[in-house]
């Protein structure tokens, strides 16, 4: 059962707040993931994705067919995304973030808005020196 934001943010956040070097390299990722993303480049983007990644039913295959169906829909795609909290819990980072992925309908030029979210948890770990998305937090 998810936990609507208004009472995550009344609520003490778990773990310990990241360290700045930790923040700074969490952040790099995400720019880099972004980058991909607005480029259509599904390969650079599941970089950043965990081969362990589950969000419910929802696999690394799954966001793969995911982005490609994105990527025939939209001729453009634009992701905004800010990162409002890291935390430290059991070894992952818990990354707190607000942002909107929009696109530009191919072949019609106008954009939509494909999802929004507002400091909703999501998971990562370093893996082979490399932070990568693991999944969604509680």
């Amino acid at each position: 059962m998810a936990i609507p934001a208004l009472v995550r943010a009344q609520t003490a956040p778990p773990g310990a707040a990241a360290p700045e070097p930790v923040t700074r390299e969490l952040r790099q990722a995400l720019a880099t993931a972004t980058e991909r993303f607005q480029a259509l480049d599904s390969p650079g983007v599941l970089a950043y994705v965990s081969e362990q990644y589950r969000n419910g039913p929802f696999t690394k295959t799954s966001l793969r067919e995911h982005l490609q169906a994105m990527f025939a829909l939209y001729d453009t795609v634009r992701a905004r995304v800010r990162v409002d909290d890291v935390r430290l819990v059991d070894g992952a980072a818990w990354v707190y973030s607000t942002g909107e992925i929009s696109g530009r309908l191919r072949g019609v030029g106008i954009w939509t808005s494909a999802l929004t979210w507002e400091r909703e948890p999501d998971v990562a770990r370093r893996e082979n020196g490399t932070w990568r998305l693991v999944g969604p937090g509680p």
